[in-house]
């Protein structure tokens, strides 16, 4: 008999409830230029007018409030390279409570300026050389701080899974979900959503071609350690699935695309260009495995989370310079 899913479609309706006043309900946009382009009507929900830009407040603000007052006397802890970051820290703001995040040295500068800008304090590390999860439960333990992590929680999926909840009420039945994967948190839940609404729904993840540790871990049968990626996607930039999310995944996702990081930066540009939106790379990779024909078998009707836009002005024109 299998085991019960850690996440249930229940929880992700109780979070939307609990969210419901605090994050934003975010639009969802469709082009004549991209429905032809891609020979599909397509409805792209866009997570970057999500708070802190990202869709990542769904599932930090779920965790956190969650917590008991005593735990949250105490404060709040959490390791990103970036969009986490700054929802854990807004969470906390909101809760009034303190937050501490372990960041990246190399995390860009605006996301590590927006995360003290919530009035977080923040640590960095080494990715290529630390374990950002021993260094972040050993941080949370020495101080006496809740860890929320970025993915691998069962509030922060339910949380996130929100996202498609919402898609799936203002479009109505699609015949597949484009999802964006780092360590599995939003597909996940999205995933557990969609599928309980719409039992044939394909949900289709997509990764960096550098990082394609979800992609290889589901070939496999069992999660995959890939050396730590490089890639543009600096928040798909991950080595392996979640410890939580990747059952999830193996049995609600039906397939994982890869894209390249320079047809990343073309749905950068087709975003900024033809849909007014800036997204950031990891916001994009999703509408990049559509416009790259990345997605075998396209279908008529497709959701697609363009899921942040948290990037500065100064990478995000070199990026669709180049």
């Amino acid at each position: 008999m299998a085991a019960a899913s850690p996440v249930s479609f229940d929880d992700v309706r109780a979070a939307a409830a609990r969210l419901r006043g605090i994050a934003h309900r975010t639009p969802v946009l469709t082009s004549r230029t991209l429905n032809s382009a891609v020979g599909a009507e397509v409805f792209i929900k866009c997570e970057n007018f999500q708070r802190v830009g990202a869709f990542k407040f769904r599932g930090a603000y779920n965790a956190a409030a969650q917590l008991s007052p005593e735990q949250l006397a105490k404060g709040i802890a959490a390791y990103s390279s970036g969009n986490h970051a700054q929802a854990t820290a807004l969470a906390a703001r909101e809760l009034g409570t303190s937050a501490v995040i372990l960041m990246p040295e190399d995390a860009p500068r605006s996301k590590l300026a927006a995360t003290a800008g919530y009035g977080a304090e923040v640590v960095t590390y080494d990715r290529y050389a630390q374990d950002r999860t021993a260094l972040g439960e050993a941080l949370a333990e020495d101080r006496g701080l809740a860890l929320i992590p970025p993915y691998d929680h069962p509030h922060v999926i339910a949380g996130q899974g929100t996202a498609a909840l919402e898609l799936l009420e203002d479009t109505g039945a699609l015949d597949a979900l484009l999802v964006p994967v780092g360590g599995g948190g939003l597909i996940a839940g999205s995933a557990t959503a969609a599928k309980a609404l719409h039992p044939g729904i394909r949900v289709i993840g997509v990764e960096p071609e550098a990082g394609d540790d979800t992609r290889l871990s589901l070939a496999s049968g069992a999660r995959v350690t890939i050396p730590v990626p490089r890639t543009i996607a600096d928040g798909q930039a991950l080595a392996t699935p979640g410890e939580i999310t990747f059952p999830i995944n193996q049995r609600l996702v039906d397939a994982v695309s890869v894209v390249s990081d320079e047809e990343i930066v073309h749905a950068m540009r087709f975003a900024f260009e033809r849909l007014k939106i800036v997204l950031e790379p990891s916001g994009a990779s999703a509408l990049a495995a559509l416009m790259a024909g990345r997605v075998d078998n396209p279908p008529r009707r497709i959701g697609v989370i363009a899921s942040g836009g948290n990037i500065d002005t100064e990478r995000f024109a070199g990026l669709i310079a180049r």
